[in-house]
Order: structure tokens, then C-alpha cells, then sequence
């Protein structure tokens, strides 16, 4: 079966709108052990090696944290620039609403080999926990972990991952992330961000369609409440499966402008930030309130919206993809800071 096929059949899995959250997403909750039993299954690319002679990229696993079943698969161009100059290093995050969905699957790999071989770019995707079996904030300290493990790279001369050691320009940071994957990508920066990490430094957040909320429902939920492929009914079963017990969805976790303003004020971070929304997303004023939210505290956001498309469109859609790669190239060629 060939990649198109591949996207065709996952796009063709949401379509159906059910009422039912639990049938929509194939899940059974087991509320004696707070677990899921998954029946939903992707197409997995579960050997990272380059198996598409076009795609001119390598990929391997290395572990992060055994304990915790974590992971990482690494992407770099097999074009190597000239030694002087290193590519811009992506920390990743797969989307899934925190309770499914891994790196390994095609449609993440795919991604992150098109951000690493058409950016250029060297990719680190990451293989957090998902709730409810470790509910948040646990993906946000996988993604801590993750960031530390790359410092740790660059810190040591001898032994440091050769890929990133070679290629990687630590200054010119990224973290991404989409869905539920730009949510960690949001709150990982805000761990991130006030400790000393050199040699790595974060120069960009890049929020794709990321995944917010709140008690009160927004217009575009309203509106999109029925949605084809993320209807408002299985958003809410996914926070109550991944917040904390005992709180709501107005909790700083999943929705990040109640009390969000005052801490990127205090962080005064000089880096920028792009997010991006689609009219067809019932989240997408979440993603726009955030956006102003920090650009009142001082942040510079860039605003990528298009009127047409889903929630996680460009996992799907092979132009929305294209228009993606042609907007990160021009955010992260004007976001380094000097």
C-alpha cells in the first residue's frame, strides 16, 4: 500500500461522525484501573529506516527514558550541508489528544521526514506516555526529559548522538507540535524556557492546530460542534481521560488563557511563535485566543490561518502539507535570534 493509500484510508476513519465518543474513537475505558483498551490502529512505520528510495532522509530510535517505555526517532537529510552550516533542530510532538496515536505511526513519520528532508532540518520526534494510564502532566515531562536529552548531546563532545553533534545547530531550537502535540509543545516551553539550557536555545514555538479548551464553549465549537473528523463529544472524553482527576477544563493545562498572560510576561522570552488554524477546526478560536493572549504578554506570533480545512488537515491532505513546509521555511529563516 503506498503513502497516498495510507492517508486516504486514516482520513477515511474519521469521516463517519458518531455520537458516541467512546465508538468514534474505538476505545473501551476500564475505570477500575484507569486504562484504555485501544482497538483503534494506525499504519505504523515501525522500522524507522528509510524504506522510500524518493524520500531522501534517515530516521533510527534511540531510548529516552526505559522506565518509562520512552523514545526517540531522529531525522536528518541525507544531503549533508558543508560543515559550517547546521540545520535547525525540531523537537517534535505527535498529536492524539494525549490518549493515543505514537511516533511511530505513518502519518507522524511521514511528517517529520518531510520537515527533516524539504526544511532542512534535523527532527527529534517523541515517544511520550498517554493518559489516562499516565494522566497529565506527564507527556509535558517526557517533553522536559526530551529537551534535557538533547542538551545533554550537546554538551558532551565525545559520546554526544553523532547526527545531532554533526548537523544540528543547538541555538536554533524549535518546539512543535500538532494537536495535543502543540499543547506539549506550549507547555514544555514554558518548563523550557527559564532555565539555563545552553548550548541549546528555543528560538520558536510552532503550534500546528494545537490542542486547547475551556469550560465555556467557543464560537467555532459551537458552530463545529458536530465536526466530520474531530466532533466537540470526543474532545471532552479525551480531557476528561488526560487532566488531572478532580479538575475542569478551564485547569491551566488545557486551557492556557486563564493565567497564561502573566506567565510569559514574567518569562520574557525573546523568541517567536507561529500558529496555525483552520476554519473547518472546531478548536481553531481556541488556537487564535492563545495566539493574542501571547502576544499581549510580549511574545511575536506569527498567524498562519486558511479558511478551508479540518482539524490535523495536513496530516491528510498532501497540498496542506506542501503549504505548511513553504510557511515553516519562511518562520524559521526569520527566527533565529542573534
Amino acid at each position: 500500500m503506498g503513502d497516498e493509500d495510507h492517508h486516504a484510508n486514516i482520513h477515511n476513519l474519521f469521516q463517519s461522525v458518531r455520537t458516541d465518543p467512546y465508538e468514534f474513537l474505538q476505545i473501551v475505558y476500564n475505570p477500575t484501573h484507569d486504562t484504555l483498551t485501544r482497538r483503534m490502529h494506525f499504519p505504523c512505520s515501525t522500522n524507522p529506516q528509510n524504506d522510500n528510495p524518493t524520500l531522501p532522509f534517515s530516521a533510527k530510535d534511540v531510548p529516552l527514558n526505559p522506565n518509562h517505555k520512552t523514545w526517540l526517532r531522529l531525522y536528518k537529510p541525507t544531503a549533508t550541508p558543508p560543515p559550517l552550516h547546521k540545520l535547525p533542530l525540531i523537537i517534535y510532538f505527535h498529536g492524539g489528544g494525549f490518549i493515543m496515536c505514537s511516533a511511530s505511526d505513518s502519518m507522524c513519520h511521514d511528517l517529520c521526514a518531510r520537515l527533516a528532508f524539504e526544511l532542512p532540518a534535523v527532527v527529534v520526534s517523541v515517544e511520550y506516555r498517554l493518559a489516562p494510564e499516565n494522566r497529565l502532566p506527564a507527556a509535558y515531562e517526557d517533553a522536559a526529559e526530551a529537551i534535557g536529552w538533547v542538551r545533554e548531546q550537546a554538551m558532551d563532545e565525545e559520546k554526544g548522538e553523532e547526527w545531532l553533534r554533526q548537523l544540528a545547530d543547538f541555538s536554533n531550537c524549535y518546539l512543535m507540535g500538532i494537536s495535543a502535540g502543540g499543547n506539549i509543545a506550549y507547555h514544555a516551553a514554558l518548563r523550557a524556557l527559564p532555565l539555563d539550557l545552553k548550548p541549546v536555545r528555543i528560538v520558536g514555538l510552532i503550534l500546528n492546530q494545537a490542542y486547547f479548551g475551556g469550560v465555556e464553549r467557543s464560537g467555532s465549537e459551537m458552530r463545529l460542534i458536530n465536526g466530520r473528523v474531530f466532533p466537540i463529544s470526543v474532545s471532552d472524553l479525551m480531557w476528561e481521560l488526560s487532566l488531572p482527576r478532580g479538575v475542569d477544563r478551564d485547569h491551566e493545562y488545557c486551557n492556557p488563557t486563564v493565567g497564561g498572560e502573566g506567565r510569559w510576561e514574567k518569562i520574557g522570552w525573546g523568541g517567536r511563535c507561529f500558529v496555525s488554524g483552520h476554519g473547518g477546526d472546531p478548536l481553531v478560536d481556541r488556537q487564535l485566543a492563545v495566539a493574542r493572549m501571547m502576544e499581549r504578554a510580549g511574545v511575536k506570533v506569527k498567524v498562519w490561518y486558511e479558511l478551508e480545512g479540518d482539524h490535523g488537515a495536513e496530516l491528510f491532505d498532501p497540498a496542506k502539507t506542501s503549504a505548511l513546509m513553504v510557511q515553516l521555511k519562511l518562520f524559521i529563516s526569520s527566527s533565529k535570534v542573534a
